[in-house]
């Protein structure tokens, strides 16, 4: 299996359970793996694979319109659209909220999941994904 990655996707989303997350939108930083057929590289064709731009595009459209109280909530939701939407057979997704606690750099979920519930936690983690 190949893999796109996006790091350092930068969205405004509506996610919290405190009055002051839920007030107005706050910054979230997304960074995703996400498995694409192998025919993509052998055939060079866009068809093959998954668009990156689209996948932007589309959780910045959903993340627009939605709520969420957990940031567990709203990744769950992220690997669903990608296992829904654009078919992939494997998703890594990391969502942080920088600077919401005083000398605390980020907070934020880590989620791996396989289409079929299977893992592939031995494979190894984009430096993105575990920012320091």
């Amino acid at each position: 299996m190949d893999f796109i990655f996006i790091e350092g996707m930068l969205v405004d989303a509506n996610v919290g359970i405190f009055p002051r997350e839920r007030s107005a939108p706050q910054p979230l930083e997304i960074n995703m793996t996400f498995g694409v057929p192998d025919t993509a590289a052998l055939r060079d064709d866009i068809a093959d694979t998954i668009g990156y731009d689209q996948v932007v595009e589309r959780v910045r459209e959903v993340l627009a319109q939605r709520q969420f109280n957990l940031l567990e909530t709203l990744g769950e939701f992220v690997v669903a659209l990608m296992f829904e939407e654009f078919k992939a057979p494997w998703v890594r997704v990391s969502i942080s909220k920088p600077g919401v606690m005083k000398d605390v750099r980020r907070v934020g979920v880590y989620i791996e999941r396989g289409r079929n519930g299977e893992s592939l936690s031995g494979l190894p983690i984009p430096m993105g994904m575990l920012r320091n």
